[in-house]
């Protein structure tokens, strides 16, 4: 948890048990958290597989280091990928950032909808993977023509403006969704809104004079359109991809206080753990309960990974482990 979960490092952990007493080496911890990565290791594969089996994905990734020298790669930069969905919180460590990452963790034949920012690899997908892209990261582009360019601050809060409203006029056919009379009104009061921002940037890039940074985002928010606006016909989807950003905050605190991972097998570790800690705190389940039940159970079976590991996945605990494990507060 002070690791994986609070982004400490080892260093500052070791500092925390020789105050109370407790002196323990580098090598001791590290061998342990190697073991821990061997126990934990079936409960991540079975996180990764239910995760590839569901509709709707969101995704987003940053860059990790892992300092050990891998043939064929001339850096130490690899890539830790999130990838969640409704009840999981996958992480992916990768060496690379490219299209194959994503086409790996999901099935062959995989269809649905990912959440993602603009990045070319998930509009290489295939036509059964739809992108829905992040209305944050286009709302970003006229904030940045805005404040770039003087003589556009105007120009550029209105865009912002019109964005402004998408947002809350679908968070307000959301609250009635259950509601279907009333959202049928608000779902075409929406439907107008956005239709009348497809004719304004038609007329935009229609217009010579349009300036040339001005432009730029205006063809852009057209050459994203169709993925800018699958929420309309699907509820269910979010208009931005904030969630991937936020899980991974997390990492990049622990990238700050620990550069990374020195090894590919405590790269590794990092990926499981995180997975695990998210997962958990995903499904509002207490992950120091979590973990010390799971490590009982690997205790009473010999030091090996418990024959019903099904039994610790959120999706299939009873409403009695459920209650025992219930974490709540706000998550980290």
């Amino acid at each position: 948890m002070e690791k994986f979960l609070f982004q400490r490092p080892l260093y500052r952990v070791r500092k925390v048990l020789a105050l109370e007493g407790l002196n323990v080496s580098q090598g001791t911890l590290t061998g342990g958290l190697r073991r821990i990565g061997e126990l934990l290791q079936p409960v991540y594969t079975l996180i990764l597989e239910h995760n590839r089996q569901a509709k709707h994905w969101k995704m987003d990734e940053t860059r990790w280091m892992v300092f050990e020298e891998i043939e064929g790669k001339n850096n130490y930069r690899w890539w830790l990928w999130v990838v969640i969905t409704d009840d999981t919180v996958a992480y992916l460590l990768e060496p690379t950032r490219s299209t194959q990452v994503p086409k790996n963790h999901l099935p062959q034949d995989a269809q649905g909808i990912i959440n993602a920012d603009r990045y070319i690899v998930y509009k290489c997908l295939g036509e059964k993977i739809q992108i829905a892209f992040c209305w944050s990261h286009v709302r970003r582009d006229f904030v940045q023509v805005r404040d770039g360019y003087r003589h556009l601050y105007d120009w550029g809060q209105k865009w912002v403006d019109k964005i402004n409203e998408i947002f809350y006029l679908n968070d307000e056919r959301l609250e009635v969704l259950s509601n279907p009379k009333e959202f049928q009104i608000r779902d075409r009061i929406l439907r107008d809104a956005i239709d009348a921002m497809a004719d304004e940037r038609r007329r935009q890039l229609a217009d010579a004079n349009l300036h040339k940074a001005a432009r730029k985002k205006v063809e852009s928010l057209s050459n994203h359109w169709k993925g800018c606006t699958l929420f309309v016909d699907h509820p269910e989807i979010p208009m931005d991809n904030n969630e991937s950003e936020r899980k991974l905050r997390d990492p990049a605190v622990g990238r700050k206080n620990y550069y990374g991972s020195g090894s590919v097998w405590s790269g590794a570790l990092t990926a499981i753990l995180f997975t695990i800690f998210q997962t958990l705190l995903k499904n509002k389940i207490d992950p120091q309960k979590w973990f010390f039940a799971y490590f009982q159970a690997c205790a009473q079976n010999g030091g090996r990974p418990p024959d019903n590991l099904d039994e610790f996945l959120p999706w299939n605990l009873s409403e009695q482990d459920k209650a025992l494990w219930y974490y709540s507060e706000q998550s980290p």
